[in-house]
């Protein structure tokens, strides 16, 4: 995922990485920092041509990195909501953006998180449903609602920061 630069841990220092690339007047590295990190062509492009001071800002950081890890993890169904529930938290909270880019915090760890719930709390599901659907055996579900997944996104992520503060 990160070859050639490795994974950056904010936005601050992509941007400094930039910079430097900026400097040493090496255009292709900083297209290649903006790819592995996620972040538009278009954008790096309006970095290079000095349309803009810096190539990331913190929620372009955070986006870029989810987007990365999805393409890795190519999550579906249920797992696309819960992508999207986590790039709703970056834009409402500038905290939320910071955490997902950290080292360490991942949308695969962030959906484990969300299954060890699910695990954890299923509940056999009611025997008229099952007869419905013609299923004669148990069965359990423990698939969590809206409000309770942006909560252990929020929790999977802010934890340390929260632990820290």
């Amino acid at each position: 995922m990160y070859e050639k630069f490795g994974e950056f841990d904010s936005a601050a220092e992509i941007n400094r990485a930039a910079a430097a690339q900026r400097a040493e007047g090496d255009d292709e590295a900083i297209l290649m920092i903006a790819e592995e990190n996620g972040i538009d062509k278009e954008d790096a492009l309006d970095y290079i041509n000095g349309d803009v001071g810096e190539l990331a800002s913190p929620l372009m950081a955070a986006y870029g990195k989810l987007e990365v890890e999805r393409k890795v993890l190519e999550p579906y169904e249920i797992m696309e909501d819960w992508l999207q529930y986590i790039r709703i938290r970056c834009a409402e909270d500038p905290r939320m953006a910071l955490a997902v880019r950290r080292k360490g915090k991942s949308l695969k760890g962030c959906i484990a998180a969300i299954l060890e719930w699910s695990m954890k709390h299923q509940r056999p599901v009611d025997k008229e449903i099952l007869k419905a659907v013609g299923i004669t055996y148990r069965v359990t579900l423990g698939i969590p609602g809206m409000g309770r997944v942006k909560q252990i996104i929020t929790e999977y992520y802010l934890r340390e920061e929260a632990a820290g503060s």
